[in-house]
C-alpha cells in the first residue's frame, strides 16, 4: 500500500524498555499500539494491558478506539504518546478531610489585632487604652458620688444600730433642723476606767519582776547546794575508810580470844601421865 496515509508514532515507555518509534497506518486505533509493544519487547506482559494507559505529553488520555490521525497536529504527521500505568482511586473521604480541617482552622482564628497600626502609624492597643481612659476620666463623677453615697448610707447604718435618733436631737435645736451626727468624732472619758487600766497594768508588771526574782533565788540555792555536795563527798569517804579500819581490828581481837593458847610444858605433862 504505497498510496496509504502513515503516521510516525514515537512511544515513551518506563525503564527498563526503551523509547519505541514506529511508522503505522493513520487509521491504527490506540487500542492495538500495546500489542505492537509487546511483540518488539517479549519481556513486557501482556497481562499489564488493563493496568497501562496511553497519554499524550499535554497529559490528555485518548480511547482505545481513537485513530492516530485524531492525534496529529496540523503541520506533521507524528504522534507522541506516552506509556504509563494508571493511577488507581482511592476509598474517597478527601472532601470530608478538607471539611474537619478548615473547621479546626476556623476554630483558631483570633481577633487580636492589637499589634497592627492603623493608617497614621499608631497601634490599635494604644488608641484602645486611649479610649478606655477617656471613659474611665469621664465617669469619675459618677464613681465619686457612689462612694460617698455608700459611705453616707454606712453611717446611718451605724447610727441606727446605736440607737441615735437624728429626729429627738433636731427637736430641742433653735432653727429646727436634725443635728448631723454622721461623721462625727466621740471622746470617751472616764477617769475611773483610766486609774483601773493604770493599776492593773502595774500589777501585772510587778508580779512578772517577782516572778523573776524568785526565780534567780531558786538558781542560786541550787547552786550552792550543788557545791556543799562535792566537798562532803571526800570527808564521808574518809570516814567510812576509819570504819572499815576499826571493824577488822575488833575481829582480829575477838578471834584471839575465842582460840586457847597451848604451852610445851603442858603437853610434856600430859605425855608423861
Amino acid at each position: 500500500m504505497a498510496g496509504e496515509d502513515r503516521t510516525s508514532l514515537l512511544v515513551s515507555t518506563f525503564s527498563p524498555f526503551p523509547s519505541l518509534n514506529l511508522l503505522l497506518p493513520s487509521s491504527t486505533p490506540i487500542g492495538d499500539i500495546y500489542p505492537l509493544l509487546t511483540a518488539r519487547y517479549p519481556e513486557l506482559p501482556a497481562s499489564l494491558e488493563e493496568s497501562l494507559v496511553f497519554t499524550t505529553h499535554a497529559g490528555y488520555t485518548p480511547a482505545p478506539e481513537d485513530v492516530l490521525s485524531s492525534l496529529r497536529s496540523n503541520d506533521g504527521n507524528l504522534v507522541a504518546l506516552r506509556l504509563a500505568p494508571r493511577v488507581l482511586g482511592g476509598k474517597g473521604g478527601f472532601g470530608s478531610q478538607l471539611r474537619a480541617a478548615g473547621g479546626r482552622m476556623s476554630s483558631q482564628k483570633t481577633n487580636n489585632n492589637d499589634s497592627c497600626r492603623d493608617l497614621s502609624g499608631r497601634r490599635l492597643s494604644t488608641i484602645r487604652e486611649a479610649k478606655k481612659l477617656a471613659e474611665y476620666l469621664e465617669a469619675e463623677p459618677e464613681r465619686l458620688a457612689a462612694k460617698a453615697e455608700a459611705q453616707r448610707a454606712k453611717l446611718e447604718a451605724l447610727e441606727k444600730k446605736l440607737g441615735i435618733d437624728q429626729q429627738k436631737n433636731g427637736e430641742g435645736s433653735s432653727s429646727g433642723a436634725p443635728e448631723v451626727l454622721a461623721g462625727k468624732k466621740h471622746r470617751f472619758e472616764d477617769a475611773e476606767y483610766v486609774e483601773q487600766t493604770k493599776e492593773l497594768s502595774e500589777n501585772v508588771k510587778n508580779a512578772v519582776s517577782a516572778a523573776f526574782l524568785k526565780k534567780k533565788k531558786k538558781a542560786k540555792l541550787n547552786h550552792g547546794n550543788s557545791t556543799n555536795e562535792s566537798s562532803a563527798k571526800p570527808e564521808t569517804a574518809s570516814k567510812s575508810k576509819d570504819t572499815s579500819s576499826t571493824s577488822q581490828a575488833k575481829r582480829s581481837q575477838s578471834v584471839e580470844k575465842e582460840t586457847p593458847v597451848v604451852t610445851v610444858p603442858a603437853v610434856v605433862e600430859e605425855i608423861g601421865a
